[in-house]
């Protein structure tokens, strides 16, 4: 899924009044028919896929709508815990598993930073991926299959004063992986040392005390690192 593609099509398109699956619906059908125009038949595979995770303002409220392993960590004013929003509750936890049957197979990540190395991870890899949006598969991801609508997370989220953080599961790895924070305090390290100040830790973790993924186990040296820090208020 081109991020471009699928950015502007939701900054078009889901607006507050707006039924969600019909839109990701629609954009899938739209996305499945530019790419087979350019692409012809790929293995499934090769498909283009995103997460999702999205914060939207609707005329019930605030809402969480997500596809895959991105989240959002909500803490409000008056709270000291954040709550974890994801389409995918055991996503992190599932992916370091098979990372860590890797890791412990080969020795280490890979001599380039990346899992795609060893022959049998990429089959692995290939298998799982070719099994997104799929009956038999446990992942809906944002992509060309309009049936992921019917798989959208759709939460409402408390109406009350609260500070997110929408993030892909690269900077989510900061608590998921790295136990570098909790939920909260990864939400207020944001607010008080800004996003670019996380990203450097997470590429030091990344590159410098762990670079091989002996003590955290996971596909890639440095994974994607998205995030965006919004202010809910009410009233």
């Amino acid at each position: 899924m081109d991020r471009r593609f699928a950015a502007a099509r939701l900054r078009r398109d889901l607006i507050a009044e707006a039924d969600a699956p019909q839109v990701i619906r629609d954009l899938s059908t739209s996305a499945a028919e530019a790419y087979r125009a350019a692409a012809g038949d790929q293995p499934r595979y090769a498909w283009p896929l995103a997460t999702l995770a999205c914060l939207r303002a609707t005329v019930e409220g605030f809402q969480f709508v997500g596809l895959g392993d991105s989240c959002l960590y909500l803490l409000p004013d008056d709270a000291l815990e954040a709550s974890i929003h994801m389409a995918i509750p055991d996503a992190y936890e599932r992916e370091q598993a098979a990372a860590r049957q890797h890791v412990e197979r080969c020795g280490g990540i890979g001599a380039n930073g990346i899992a795609n190395d060893d022959p049998q991870t990429l089959a692995a890899l290939r298998r799982h991926r070719g099994l997104q949006n799929t009956a038999d598969g446990e992942v809906w991801t944002l992509g060309l299959v309009p049936a992921v609508a019917d798989h959208l997370s759709i939460t409402l989220l408390p109406a009350q004063p609260a500070t997110a953080l929408i993030c892909s599961d690269g900077i989510a790895d900061l608590v998921a992986l790295y136990g570098a924070y909790d939920a909260a305090g990864l939400v207020r390290a944001a607010q008080q040392k800004g996003l670019a100040a996380l990203i450097t830790e997470l590429r030091g973790l990344e590159r410098d005390i762990d670079p091989d993924g002996l003590a955290y186990p996971r596909f890639k040296q440095s994974d994607d690192a998205t995030a965006m820090l919004v202010r809910l208020t009410v009233g």
